[in-house]
């Protein structure tokens, strides 16, 4: 009778621990650290939503997050010689969940492949964007730029050359952020808050958000592109569901704001490509990213 009651004692604590395993967690060696001072209590916790019937994307399943209600930033540093710059990346998923690993640990994976710290942002999601929806995404996204430059010299990042690097509605966030930087959208917490958190560059893959599909793809009237605007890459897919006017129409506006600006369209590729390659001319797009953060002075040669 005994030998049961520890059997089952046993299956049930092993099943309480599995219960309690993170949804996504970053591999060892990586450090981790909570946006805000205080995790919101009797939040649902995270879960992985893809299920079987999700396709595949280049042959393999996508991790997609949801129910993020504690936000973090992970550093990733380079494998090789450091070159100063550091990249914060925003993965997509529509302001529902987070492609985690698609639009987040594989990009972060190849910046530290050519010398670039890079800093994954995991914002709250569901409902957190896109504005003026809500503003959490933007705030999560105001305070990483912030901590990212707070810690710049312990992490041995150039706090003169952050960027942001954003897919889908990722990307969105990162024009909002390029365009959202002059006055934070909640109270100040920490030195971190006193930091600047304008990116000094904006890589913008695949966007949606940016162009009002309802109103004839008219500008989104939330993103205020100005001269202060980051200089910004864009790439899609003329195939895109999401529309490629999300891109044209950004481009345009910064055109017009004498913003630095490189734009690249594709016939094909559709959305949700992220770095991983197939037959598409399209998913090469992170050599131009190389080249063009090359012209742009943010790798330099010789490194930091």
């Amino acid at each position: 009778m005994r030998f049961h009651f520890l059997v089952i004692a046993l299956a049930c604590c092993s099943t309480c621990l599995f219960a309690q395993k993170p949804a996504w967690e970053p591999a060892p060696g990586h450090i981790t650290l909570p946006l805000w001072p205080h995790a919101p209590s009797n939040a649902p916790a995270e879960v992985d939503a893809t299920t079987a019937q999700d396709h595949l994307i280049a042959g393999k399943p996508v991790i997609r997050l949801a129910n993020v209600s504690n936000p973090t930033i992970t550093l990733y540093q380079p494998s090789g010689k450091n070159n100063g710059a550091a990249v914060v990346v925003f993965p997509g998923g529509a302001y529902h969940i987070l492609a985690i690993d698609l639009e987040g640990t594989e990009v972060c994976d190849w910046l530290t492949s050519i010398g670039v710290t890079c800093v994954l942002l995991k914002y709250r999601v569901p409902d957190s964007g896109p504005l003026p929806k809500s503003t959490a995404a933007l705030e999560d996204a105001q305070r990483a730029l912030g901590m990212v430059r707070a810690h710049a010299a312990e992490w041995h990042i150039d706090a003169n050359r952050v960027g942001v690097l954003g897919f889908s509605a990722g990307a969105h966030l990162a024009a909002a952020l390029s365009t959202h930087f002059e006055k934070r959208l909640y109270d100040s917490i920490d030195a971190a808050d006193q930091m600047s958190c304008r990116p000094d560059f904006a890589v913008i893959v695949y966007p949606g958000y940016l162009a009002l599909s309802e109103q004839n793809f008219a500008a989104n009237p939330e993103i205020h592109v100005t001269e202060q605007t980051a200089p910004t890459f864009i790439v899609q897919a003329e195939d895109d569901p999401a529309h490629v006017e999300n891109s044209t129409v950004y481009f345009l506006m910064l055109k017009q704001a004498k913003v630095p600006a490189e734009m690249h369209l594709y016939a094909q590729g559709g959305h949700g490509y992220g770095l991983r390659r197939t037959e598409l001319p399209v998913t090469a797009w992170p050599e131009l990213v190389e080249k063009w953060i090359r012209t742009i002075r943010v790798l330099i040669p010789g490194g930091s």
